[in-house]
């Protein structure tokens, strides 16, 4: 058996726009529905991640780690 890697490339004609949804006061929306406003802080976001912050991986609960 043999295994082909084949990449796919898309002329610019061939593209389609993504919709990209956020969440919002605890439901989701596309960013497409904002206001100028909305789309701006949207923009302004600043994404947290845990090693950035140099805080270590989360630590399973009591019960998560009875069950194992």
């Amino acid at each position: 058996m043999s295994t082909h890697q084949h990449t796919i490339e898309l002329i610019n004609e061939e593209r389609q726009p993504c919709e990209v949804w956020t969440r919002v006061m605890g439901y989701h929306r596309p960013v497409s529905s904002f206001n100028i406003g909305k789309k701006g802080e949207f923009h302004e976001r600043r994404y947290f991640t845990e090693q950035a912050a140099g805080l270590s991986p989360a630590k399973p609960s009591h019960r998560e780690a009875a069950a194992a």
